[in-house]
C-alpha cells in the first residue's frame, strides 16, 4: 500500500512539473493564411500575435525568433497584482520588433484604465478600442479593426460600414464570441482572438473552453490563441502556451 501511495505521489509530482513546463513554453506557431481579398502589395505581410500575457515576463529568446511587420497584443496584457514596471518592460520589448497594436481584454481593467493608457502611450503602443487603423502600400489598403467587450456586446459595429471601403480587413477582438455577433455579410477576411486559454487544463480532450487553433467561421479564417500566460494556477495541460506569426498570402 505504501509503495502504491509513493508511486501515485511520484506520478502526481511529475504531472505537475509537466503542467508547469506546458504553461511556461516559449512556442511560436507559424501560420500561412491565404486571403482572397489581400492586395498584391501585402503579399507576405507578417503579424506577430500574442494574447493573454497575464503575469508572464516575455522571454527575450522568444522575441529573438520573431521577424514581422506588425505586432498585435490580443488583450489581457496584465491582471490584478502585476507591477506596471513589468508591463512596461514587456511593451518595450514588443515595440522593438515592429509597430505594436493593443486591444482590450477583461483582465486589463483590473488596474486603472487611465494608468494603462498612459503606459501604452509612453511606450508607443497604438490602442485599438472600437476603431480602426489602416496600413497602406502602393495605394492598396489593409485595415485592422479593434473591438472590445463593450463594443461587440452592444453591437458597436458602425465600423462595419467604415471598413467596407478598404481592400482587406482584419478583425481584432479578445473575445472569440464576437464572430457570433457579426452579420452574415461582413467585410472581414480574418479574425484574431484569445481569452479562452484553450481551456488551460484539459482532461481526455475536455476543457472549460474550446482549444485554440485556426478555424473557418462566418466566411472567414478565425485564429483563437491558447495564449502566452495563465490565470489562477500557473499550470496547463493539453493546451500549451503559444504565440503566433501569421504570414498573409494571396489565394
Amino acid at each position: 500500500m505504501k509503495l502504491l501511495l509513493l508511486g501515485l505521489s511520484g506520478l502526481s509530482i511529475l504531472l505537475i512539473i509537466y503542467m508547469w513546463i506546458e504553461a511556461h513554453r516559449n512556442r511560436v506557431r507559424e501560420h500561412s493564411i491565404s486571403l482572397e481579398s489581400l492586395p498584391p502589395s501585402f503579399e507576405g505581410f507578417r503579424i506577430f500575435f500574442i494574447s493573454d500575457i497575464h503575469r508572464r515576463v516575455i522571454s527575450p529568446q522568444l522575441l529573438g525568433k520573431v521577424k514581422c511587420d506588425l505586432v498585435v497584443i490580443g488583450g489581457d496584457l496584465l491582471e490584478r497584482g502585476v507591477r506596471i514596471e513589468q508591463v512596461e518592460e514587456n511593451l518595450k520589448n514588443l515595440r522593438l520588433i515592429a509597430p505594436t497594436y493593443f486591444i482590450w481584454g477583461n483582465n486589463d481593467r483590473e488596474i486603472s484604465s487611465s494608468k494603462l493608457k498612459v503606459c501604452l502611450e509612453k511606450n508607443g503602443i497604438t490602442e485599438l478600442k472600437n476603431n480602426l487603423i489602416v496600413q497602406e502600400r502602393s495605394s492598396q489598403t489593409l485595415s485592422f479593426v479593434g473591438v472590445d467587450e463593450e463594443g461587440y456586446r452592444n453591437q458597436h459595429l458602425p465600423l462595419l460600414e467604415a471598413t467596407k471601403q478598404y481592400d482587406c480587413s482584419i478583425l481584432l477582438c479578445h473575445f472569440p464570441e464576437i464572430v457570433t455577433s457579426l452579420p452574415l455579410e461582413h467585410p472581414f477576411s480574418l479574425c484574431l482572438s484569445g481569452h479562452t486559454h484553450g481551456g488551460q487544463i484539459r482532461l481526455f480532450g475536455w476543457g472549460l473552453a474550446e482549444r485554440g487553433g485556426l478555424k473557418f467561421k462566418k466566411g472567414m479564417m478565425h485564429l483563437i490563441s491558447n495564449g502566452y500566460g495563465t490565470t489562477g494556477v500557473p499550470l496547463r495541460l493539453c493546451a500549451p502556451a503559444e504565440t503566433h506569426v501569421i504570414t498573409l498570402r494571396r489565394t
